[in-house]
């Protein structure tokens, strides 16, 4: 481990849910400085809630800010458009050296339009600059551009998108294949490995974010690939079993 400097490229939540607000409860709770380059704004309208990207100017303004800290790893998030996504690949590729995770959210349960024809192609282009990729299986199928409704349709598809340059797929399944049971495949270009954890009625909210920073954590902490998303979500299911109607809740380990 270089030092305990870790960035999140995500947006904010206005309810604190998800976004930043769970990227960095989740560094501090692994005792990691935690930084963050703001990618959009969100706010609750009379349209629903909202995206509003960050002018690409000041999204610029804030990596060039950030150009001297070293960082040992990286988590990216929301990415609302292609402009800021273009952004944030070439600073990834002036951090070649370190973990990167790249959680591509190119569907949210808020349904705002995230022009994702276009943002598919520039997403693909961050693969073989990552450590890590963490799509849910609705991103999963967007990304691969074909259905997934089965434990052997996900792992295709993480094969798939291994293939298309990614050195470490997890799937996230959610409830979408089990009502009782939420199932994630990982793959390595080797080997699969399913896990599999109870479906929790509470608030999820900001679980995503949750796991793909803690994931990042794990990795500047030295574990392997494998054992960072087994203990990401171990760690993600006791957050959503505290979670508040806000969402989820990262806890004192």
């Amino acid at each position: 481990m270089k030092n305990k400097l870790i960035l999140a490229l995500s947006g904010n939540d206005i309810f604190s849910g998800g976004g930043l607000h769970a990227d960095l409860a989740t560094y501090t709770v692994n005792g990691l400085h935690g930084f963050v380059a703001v990618t959009c704004l969100t706010a609750m309208t009379d349209k629903g809630f909202e995206v509003i990207p960050v002018e690409e100017a000041v999204f610029a303004q804030q990596l060039a800010s950030l150009k001297d800290v070293p960082f040992s790893a990286i988590k990216i998030g929301l990415l609302p458009n292609l402009e800021i996504a273009e952004q944030a690949l070439a600073f990834v590729k002036q951090h070649a050296d370190i973990q990167v995770v790249l959680d591509p959210v190119l569907v949210c349960k808020e349904n705002h339009d995230l022009e994702v024809s276009a943002l598919r192609e520039e997403i693909i282009k961050f693969f073989p600059y990552v450590s890590i990729i963490t799509p849910n299986l609705a991103e999963a199928q967007l990304l691969t551009q074909k259905e997934i409704k089965t434990l052997a349709d996900m792992q295709t598809a993480a094969k798939e998108l291994y293939d298309l340059g990614a050195k470490h797929v997890v799937i996230k399944g959610g409830n979408r294949l089990s009502k009782e049971r939420a199932v994630d495949v990982y793959y390595d270009g080797r080997e699969f490995e399913a896990m599999e954890s109870p479906v929790l009625v509470s608030n999820n909210t900001g679980a995503g974010c949750t796991f793909a920073s803690s994931i990042a954590s794990q990795l500047l902490l030295g574990k392997s690939p494998l054992a960072a998303v087994q203990i990401s979500k171990d760690f993600v299911y006791q957050a959503i079993q505290r979670s508040d109607q806000y969402g989820v809740v990262q806890y004192e380990k």
